[in-house]
């Protein structure tokens, strides 16, 4: 019996994809997964788009997610979300940061940032929208975005065994840590508070 599970983390440069991915990656091999992932950055030293795969199981003959693949996609800006979703399966979620990061063309007026992400994201899948910055910033640090969005995901999958916080302080700077344990925690409970949307909600 297959049980790969398999995670997309989608973002844009500088929103912390990578290491939220890797902390992902560290835990699921920690706790004895066999686990392979992959990364794409489209220019993302420039704000362009940056995506992780990550699968976990008994036995994963690829990291590769193909459309229609992935258990829960993780986006960490609203066009993203929409971009990947046809990567998530039919009874898959999305977790979505309730952000919106302006692509150039739309910048220059030669395009539009539809107001409409999160209703349509709502009417086609199960989706949980975080207000990752917002919590952020309450923390003193909107750069652990980052890592409450990955407390999200944790609880979303179940993961809340694994010893984040300890990973969390083997990975990041020591005077960020104990910022970094907020975070996480704020991202899990932010999955306890909240329902699963589904269009019947819209």
């Amino acid at each position: 019996m297959n049980d790969t599970k398999s995670i997309l983390l989608v973002g844009v440069g500088g929103q912390g994809t990578i290491l939220a991915s890797k902390l992902l990656t560290l835990g699921l091999l920690e706790a004895g997964y066999d686990v392979k992932m992959s990364e794409i950055h489209g220019m993302s030293q420039r704000g362009g788009s940056v995506s992780s795969q990550v699968r976990y199981g008994t036995d994963v003959q690829s990291p590769v997610i193909e459309k229609g693949g992935a258990d829960i996609l993780v986006a960490f800006e609203r066009m993203e979300a929409l971009r990947w979703l046809d990567h998530v399966k039919p009874e898959g979620q999305v977790v979505v940061c309730d952000t919106a990061i302006e692509s150039m063309p739309m910048k220059v007026g030669k395009a539009i940032y539809s107001k409409e992400i999160i209703q349509e994201l709502k009417s086609r899948i199960k989706t949980r929208v975080i207000p990752a910055v917002e919590l952020a910033k309450e923390l003193g640090n909107e750069r652990v975005m980052n890592v409450i969005l990955l407390g999200a995901l944790v609880r979303s999958m179940g993961l809340e065994s694994i010893d984040w916080n300890q990973l969390i302080a083997d990975q990041v700077k020591p005077k960020f840590v104990a910022l970094n344990h907020q975070a996480i925690q704020i991202g899990m409970d932010q999955v306890s508070k909240k329902e699963l949307s589904h269009s019947t909600a819209v």
